[in-house]
């Protein structure tokens, strides 16, 4: 059975019941993503604090998100975003946003990921978006090797990793129609991991699994 990641960019003082729905199905998460501000922000929300401790006591993940502007933004930042998780929201992981793909930048990346093992980030997620060279899963435990619409998602054939073997992989995909088989759809494209929401346009991840979706 392949888990569910879960990145919902929503403020949990506004959307109460969606993070309330999110904790009640923590047997079956792989992973939730903290997102208060496009990376940490500048001081800790207290709303957020709240939904992480209460994460942590039911034994999820908790990864937080970090754009690394496709290799391009300094090891510096990228540093200070992971140490602002780990202190204020108590993060044992970290999500990478906007990861390259190409051998060329992969050892940028693996000294941004000694930043997140250095602040204690236990899983590592990279979000290529698309399949990377396979060097990434040297320092991952997951790789995004797809994010996108479901349109797109369904006329994706099936694209057998030709890395290291038992390297995990996820699915984030949007558009997703209640009635889909996510599940079986990802296992089919190799994927252990996914989430697919319902939204789309410039903010689907506003938006959560239908099967985690609050009752009214």
């Amino acid at each position: 059975m392949s888990q569910l990641l879960v990145p919902y960019y929503e403020h949990p003082a506004v959307r109460p019941a969606e993070w309330a729905a999110i904790v009640a199905a923590a047997p079956r998460l792989y992973a939730v993503v903290l997102n208060p501000a496009s990376g940490p922000g500048e001081a800790p929300d207290q709303a957020f604090a709240e939904v992480a401790a209460q994460l942590r006591a039911a034994d999820v993940r908790l990864l937080g998100y970090t754009d690394t502007g496709y290799g391009r933004r300094p090891y510096a930042d990228v540093a200070e975003d992971l140490t602002r998780y780990r202190d204020w929201y108590g993060t044992d992981g970290a999500f990478f946003d906007q990861v390259p793909s190409s051998q060329a930048e992969f050892r940028h990346c693996q000294r941004i990921a000694g930043a997140a093992w250095g602040t204690g980030c236990g899983t590592l997620v990279l979000n290529h978006g698309t399949t990377p060279h396979p060097s990434y899963a040297r320092i991952a435990d997951l790789l995004i090797t797809f994010e996108g619409s479901w349109t797109t998602y369904r006329q994706l054939p099936p694209q057998p990793w030709r890395g290291t073997t038992g390297t995990h992989l996820g699915h984030l995909v949007y558009g997703v129609p209640p009635e889909a088989d996510m599940e079986a759809e990802a296992r089919a494209r190799g994927a252990s991991v996914h989430c697919a929401v319902p939204g789309m346009g410039d903010h689907p991840w506003g938006t959560l699994p239908h099967t985690l979706e609050p009752v009214p």
